[in-house]
């Protein structure tokens, strides 16, 4: 098989002499071109070894040529031989930043290899627990010392935080809020319309938004805005080596960094929680006057007269733990970030899954502690 170039010296040749497959001529990125790739794998069917001694030029492309059928007859069994110190160079470059076979077979993995994958992320699981326990009793024992010694407390850097995690939170949780107390009262009162219990949407209303998803819808709005962008910050000053400046300059990271930004969550989420907690009974009410003809005195007194003051408070005790979740989470999973983007980009989904989960969690304790102790 020849591929014509400029003359017969040029023209690619492709013959088989027993076991052995000879390329000759000039193998670059024209003459590959027309090369026919089938019929020269069909040549190459039963061979042990390419010679391209007879190769007057090779480029980049021929290089690839030459790997590729390597690879497709067989990669162990074929050796390549008689090409000079720099040809065999550029196969060997070629050959190493070749792309994985996308089409071939994933492998089955074994009940060993299945249990072996199972106790290595049980391991990293347990690690991370660890880790993050440590980074708790860290942050605790740096409060505790600010408690001691009030000084050591970042007040500019705690107000700036209050303001950024707060403040401008207040608008989407607000919102959000209102739109979980509006769809609230049209399902509840499309379901309590078939029994003539239409009143009882209030009840409905109030202890949801109260004692569950207030606070529990606040706490991962929280989650997804301020804790990623706890990451986000800490990881960038980790990659640009700042964090090892303040341990060089003698500063600790965490009394600068961590405690300030824990701190400002305890203190905002229950203000979050309050004002979602208002939003979400306003829409309800509101839905429930255009919905149900329920006004809004009828809804205030109702709301006054059954409705425990304990929903509230639950909710209200839960704000500073979630907070302090997320708060640790976020800092923790920006102290881990290593030199690259792509750590830093792959942590801060991390830290916003994880503490979404965590605050999932603890709701769940909280609502099987409250239920047992009766509350």
């Amino acid at each position: 098989m020849k591929a014509s170039l400029t003359g017969d010296e040029d023209a690619v040749g492709i013959t088989v002499s027993g076991n052995r497959l000879r390329i000759t001529g000039r193998l670059n990125i024209e003459s590959v071109q027309g090369l026919d790739s089938h019929a020269a794998l069909e040549k190459a069917r039963g061979i042990t070894v390419i010679d391209i001694s007879g190769l007057r030029q090779m480029d980049t492309a021929g290089a690839w040529f030459i790997v590729d059928l390597q690879n497709r007859v067989s990669p162990s069994g074929i050796t390549i031989e008689g090409g000079s110190d720099a040809q065999a160079q550029l196969i060997e470059t070629v050959r190493t930043n070749m792309p994985p076979d996308a089409a071939s077979t994933p492998k089955h993995k074994t009940l060993n290899e299945m249990l072996d994958m199972f106790g290595r992320k049980v391991m990293r699981f347990g690690q991370t627990t660890v880790e993050l326990v440590s980074f708790l009793g860290q942050v605790i024992a740096t409060m505790a010392g600010i408690v001691i010694r009030p000084r050591r407390l970042r007040l500019t850097s705690l107000v700036h935080h209050c303001q950024e995690v707060g403040l401008n939170a207040v608008p989407i949780v607000a919102l959000m809020a209102f739109l979980i107390g509006v769809v609230l009262a049209f399902q509840g009162s499309t379901q309590l319309r078939q029994f003539g219990a239409e009143v009882f949407v209030v009840d409905l209303i109030a202890i949801s938004v109260l004692r569950e998803l207030g606070i529990l819808l606040t706490a991962i709005i929280v989650a997804g805005r301020s804790g990623s962008a706890f990451t986000a910050a800490i990881g960038s000053m980790k990659m640009r080596e700042e964090i090892d400046a303040m341990r060089t300059l003698g500063l600790d990271p965490v009394t600068i960094l961590v405690v300030p930004r824990v701190l400002a969550l305890m203190l905002m989420l229950p203000a979050l929680g309050l004002i979602a907690d208002v939003a979400g009974l306003v829409g309800g009410a509101v839905m429930s006057w255009i919905e149900l003809g329920v006004s809004p005195g009828v809804f205030q007194s109702r709301l006054v007269s059954n409705t425990d003051v304990w929903h509230f408070g639950v909710g209200m005790i839960k704000a500073p733990f979630f907070a302090l979740v997320i708060g640790i989470i976020g800092c923790y999973e920006g102290m881990k970030v290593g030199g690259d983007a792509e750590s830093l980009g792959r942590l801060t989904s991390t830290s916003v899954v994880l503490s979404i989960f965590m605050v999932i969690v603890m709701d769940a304790l909280f609502s099987i502690f409250f239920a047992i102790v009766g509350v």
